[in-house]
């Protein structure tokens, strides 16, 4: 059981946490084979597909700052047109990189919640703050808003924000500050061992969160496979 005496918040990453992409790809939105040949796209080299996203990735990775979603949208078209540039077989015309960017930032049902989050997070914010902690683009609040789930949290950090990612400091300390709560008074949640060892560096109890059942990790850390398990760990299952 976590030491819960003192605990008045839970942040939490976002993705591989509350929520996964629908298509199993961040980078592949619902309506992706509407405007990418399925079949053109299936015989493409699967090295291929790596280094284009690669240097998409790159692109991406090169803006720090995104504020609004007009321009995830605006940074979105330019990274399908480098995936397009690079990938010349699935002859990607202006109108399709659009659509395919309009999708993955404005679709609202790119990311599927696991079940127990609209059970488990109501729950908890009876209990502590709750905050999110994420490396995501400024649409992720919306979706969550969107899905009921945006109220429960008092705090929302998205790295493009912020313009640091994690496990940068900043990430965790910006999430504190607005909860204006102390590291030893949060646990911190995330699917990444490099982030919830920086919270445990900086104070906060960490909890490593696996949802792959088929995924066996050796860790001192504390794991969970779910939010029940949270509940469990809080003394809060049956309450």
């Amino acid at each position: 059981m976590l030491q819960h005496k003192n605990l008045k918040a839970i942040l939490f990453d976002s993705g591989r946490v509350l929520n996964d992409p629908r298509t199993g790809n961040w980078f592949v939105p619902p309506n992706f084979h509407r405007y990418v040949d399925k079949n053109k796209f299936d015989l493409l080299d699967e090295k291929l597909i790596q280094v284009a996203f690669y240097k998409a990735m790159k692109f991406l990775e090169a803006k720090s700052i995104i504020l609004t979603e007009e321009e995830e949208f605006e940074h979105f078209i330019e990274f399908y047109t480098i995936l397009s540039n690079e990938l010349p077989d699935l002859e990607l015309n202006e109108t399709h990189i659009i659509e395919v960017a309009r999708d993955t930032v404005f679709n609202d049902e790119k990311f599927l919640f696991y079940e127990d989050v609209f059970e488990v997070i109501p729950q908890l914010s009876k209990s502590y703050k709750l905050g999110v902690v994420s490396d995501t683009w400024p649409s992720l609040e919306r979706v969550f808003r969107n899905a009921g789930l945006r109220e429960y949290f008092s705090t929302f950090v998205m790295s493009s924000k912020i313009g640091v990612i994690k496990p940068n400091e900043l990430m965790f300390n910006t999430a504190l500050t607005e909860l204006n709560i102390k590291p030893e008074e949060a646990i911190f949640i995330d699917d990444n061992i490099k982030n919830v060892e920086v919270a445990i560096k900086l104070g906060m109890q960490g909890i490593l969160m696996i949802r792959d059942e088929n995924c066996k990790v050796d860790t001192e850390y504390k794991t969970i496979r779910n939010l029940k398990e949270l509940l469990s760990l809080l003394g809060l299952l049956n309450s």
